[in-house]
């Protein structure tokens, strides 16, 4: 009986990351492909990833060449199959969906609602329609609320989303008139990355309602304690003890405390993440990665002080792996190393709050009465005012500060 056809179309490789160049494909024409197994090389700015086969079958045909640049979402390829539907390939093997339906996973953050019935642990499964609709309206489904039986997202809900996300397009100001270069003006064109996250950076700050706070903190125990432990620690890691663990320890510590800040804006909800998942703030020559440390708060400042090296090590080399650019719950950034002192850093989309270690630096203060020098430090906030009022964030701030104050020669890094 003949097969038909399953046309397959590029994922999205990361929160930020809208397109990929494809690289190499691993199969030709005729080939069989095997679901789950590698089915051709992408390449971005932040990442290269292996693309498995969403499905087993023979490859009919490649739409989309190597070394061409492909929009999310855009067909790359047809492969033959029972069942005729469109599906996309993803760089993480999915567990196998049920015969009758197949998986469009959208690489967003916000899940759709799941319809009655399955086990909560299921992926949201949308119509051979719906995908269509999403696809030509170039919709991610994740974001999308269903208003069908159980919730489930149906083709007039992708219409819909897609209607109203043009009016908000429109009724945006119109942008400033472009600069015309002057004589000996040199001319630099934006890099596809630099494109992503100046589009990102608009729409955090077009989006979401800024407010910041800073505190000073007394960093003396953390200093000595980090002077007794950095010896040993770089013999046995092999790598030097920074400041940076310390401070994500405090983060970790105080969002437990205070949970909403954990959390994402959702229009008419708020999401409290029972994970921890810690983006850490990487600044390359030429972009900034936030690579996320999973389930952080079941680390030491050991574990932390790895997690970080090995990410900010494979973030430089390009060998980071798509998920592990995407789900942070909340953003740490160190633009102190380079001796900034006061930071507004611009919130993450889909997180609430994003902390800046700033430098240590020694300043005279007073002690009992007396002037003494001590190694002082700003912690900046930066936070998302639809979710945090100033008395919630000075309070998370707080708990950051009074962390770090109480570390002493005692606190173990291990």
């Amino acid at each position: 009986m003949a097969g038909k056809t399953t046309r397959v179309v590029m994922p999205q490789l990361g929160e930020s990351v809208h397109e990929g160049t494809i690289s190499r494909w691993l199969v030709k024409p005729g080939d069989q492909v095997v679901e789950f197994e590698p089915m051709l090389e992408v390449d971005t700015d932040k990442v290269n990833a292996e693309v498995p086969a969403p499905v087993s079958g023979i490859l009919r045909e490649i739409l989309a060449k190597e070394g061409e640049t492909v929009q999310a979402g855009a067909e790359i390829a047809v492969v033959e199959t029972v069942g005729d539907s469109k599906v996309t390939a993803t760089p993480e093997a999915p567990a196998p969906a049920p015969k009758e339906e197949k998986l469009l996973p959208t690489g967003g953050e916000v899940p759709a609602k799941p319809a009655e019935g399955p086990a909560p642990s299921e992926p949201h499964r949308y119509s051979p329609g719906v995908q269509m609709a999403a696809s030509d309206l170039k919709v991610y489904l994740s974001q999308v609320t269903g208003t069908g039986l159980g919730g489930r997202v149906t083709k007039k809900d992708v219409q819909d989303f897609a209607a109203s996300a043009k009016a908000k397009r429109a009724a945006r100001p119109a942008p400033a008139a472009p600069v015309a270069p002057g004589e000996g003006d040199q001319v630099v064109q934006l890099t596809r990355v630099r494109r992503l996250i100046a589009e990102n950076m608009t729409r955090s700050k077009t989006t979401i309602p800024h407010a910041w706070q800073t505190q000073e903190v007394d960093m003396s125990g953390v200093v000595a304690n980090r002077n007794a432990n950095k010896a040993a620690f770089q013999k046995q890691e092999g790598f030097s003890l920074t400041y940076l663990p310390y401070v994500m320890a405090a983060a970790l510590s105080a969002l437990r405390e205070h949970p909403e800040v954990n959390s994402s804006f959702n229009e008419t909800e708020l999401i409290v993440h029972r994970d921890i998942n810690l983006g850490i703030s990487v600044g390359l020559e030429d972009t900034l990665l936030v690579p996320v440390v999973r389930r952080a708060d079941g680390l030491s400042i050991a574990g932390l002080a790895r997690a970080v090296n090995d990410l900010a090590t494979r973030a430089r080399n390009k060998q980071l792996k798509a998920d592990e650019l995407s789900g942070g719950t909340f953003t740490v950034n160190n633009s102190g190393t380079f001796g900034t002192l006061f930071s507004y850093s611009v919130i993450n989309p889909g997180q609430a709050g994003i902390l800046t270690m700033e430098a240590i630096v020694d300043r005279p203060m007073a002690v009992n009465g007396m002037i003494g020098i001590k190694p002082m430090m700003y912690l900046c906030f930066s936070f998302d005012h639809r979710v945090l009022d100033g008395l919630q964030a000075a309070r998370f701030l707080t708990s950051c500060r009074k962390w770090l104050e109480a570390v002493s020669l005692e606190t173990p890094v291990y």
